[in-house]
């Protein structure tokens, strides 16, 4: 089974909170990182949208985002159900997935690291410190990691 190309280093923020969201968007920009940013706002989206249905089962899903920012307190579907499928199904298993969450819980940290999380982030509350992380994690997904071949 094929597991599909990195689409232009695209980066999928599942964030369903909009101060949050709009803070990650100005922090990547900030950053001069200019990767397409998809946002989906709950678990359901961000399914749908990587498995192409719902509102996007017109969707190529052979396009993979190069990271997915998973928020972990989501509506309908929250972060650690989203992780279980992803690394569930062929398609999605070896896709990089960073938690970036506000939780501070020793247990959502390690069922994230169970579930198969490449990497947990705490949203620090400051924003000079978020717009570095967020650096950060730029240069080392988008820059220096190197995805599995497909």
């Amino acid at each position: 089974m094929t597991l599909g190309t990195v689409r232009d280093k695209a980066i999928l923020l599942v964030e369903d909170n909009p101060d949050d969201e709009a803070l990650a968007i100005r922090a990547l920009k900030r950053n001069h990182i200019s990767n397409e940013i998809i946002v989906a706002h709950d678990g359901v989206e961000a399914l749908d949208y990587l498995f192409g249905t719902g509102m996007y089962a017109d969707r190529d899903i052979n396009l993979k985002p190069a990271v997915v920012l998973l928020d972990l307190k989501l509506p309908r579907i929250d972060g650690l159900e989203v992780l279980r499928r992803l690394r569930e199904d062929d398609r999605t298993r070896l896709l990089p997935v960073v938690v970036l969450t506000t939780s501070s819980e020793e247990q959502d940290m390690l069922e994230s690291y169970s579930r198969g999380c490449n990497s947990y982030i705490r949203k620090p509350v400051d924003f000079i410190q978020f717009t570095e992380a967020i650096r950060q994690l730029g240069m080392y997904w988008l820059l220096m990691n190197q995805p599995p071949p497909v």
